[in-house]
């Protein structure tokens, strides 16, 4: 029980450090909490300490959580590929934030059940800032225009970019994703577009939150450094076919 406490106080020191650094205010990053294969009783742990943010990346584990942590206050984005036969599924476990939409598809598909439903939800466009075949996300070059056909959808409320770093110990690789990230979004900004707000930055995890917040980061994804290691591959959540 007491490592998750400490790990969650390790992670904070981490970021007051990093803003320090780049002259930021701590108060400016959230703390996602990625609860992949952690169970609801460990999750609670860190919800009743006074973290508030988790996310899931497959629909299923977010669907066998959702009872046993409804009645403990939090807010649940979703991190993982997001099949479009599986958007119900989603909306019904009173997602917030999808932070994955990387394809106009998905988008049209979620705007179609959610005028359905008469709801709005707030998403973050996935960007492929590394260029690896393995991640999904928009290219960097065909963002803009995602961005431009996904605000015509009046459901759909953009917030901002996601990206998943480069899996990379030179840190100055991983930098030049968080670095592009940002330029797309000023890009973005600079146009001005109805409903489109730039003002979430999701790029940064356990190994790599420091160089996300020097170049810009809003949202911080750790699991790991919190919860422990995982016994699956990265490639097992991100894998669009389970």
């Amino acid at each position: 029980m007491d490592d998750i406490i400490i790990h969650i106080a390790e992670i904070k020191k981490r970021i007051q450090q990093a803003c320090l650094k780049s002259n930021r205010d701590p108060q400016d990053i959230q703390l996602l909490l990625a609860t992949k294969t952690v169970t609801p009783d460990r999750i609670k742990i860190a919800l009743e300490s006074g973290e508030v943010l988790i996310a899931e990346n497959k629909v299923q584990e977010l669907k066998e959580k959702f009872e046993a942590l409804k009645n403990v206050p939090h807010t649940n984005h979703f991190i993982g590929h997001l099949q479009t036969n599986k958007i119900k599924d989603i909306l019904k476990c009173d997602v917030t934030c999808i932070q994955s939409v990387d394809r106009i598809e998905l988008a049209e598909k979620l705007h179609q059940r959610l005028s359905a439903e008469n709801k709005t939800i707030e998403i973050l466009i996935q960007v492929n800032t590394s260029f690896e075949e393995s991640k999904f996300g928009v290219s960097p070059e065909n963002t803009i225009e995602l961005v431009k056909q996904i605000a015509r959808l009046d459901t759909i409320k953009i917030k901002g970019l996601m990206t998943i770093g480069l899996f990379s110990a030179e840190n100055e690789k991983v930098r030049k994703c968080f670095q592009l990230l940002q330029s797309l979004r000023q890009q973005i900004i600079a146009l001005q577009l109805p409903n489109v707000e730039m003002k979430e930055l999701s790029m940064g995890m356990s190994n790599d939150l420091e160089i996300a917040i020097e170049e810009g980061a809003t949202i911080i994804r750790v699991g790991t450094a919190i919860f422990g290691q995982r016994i699956y591959p990265d490639s097992y959540y991100w894998n669009e076919n389970t």
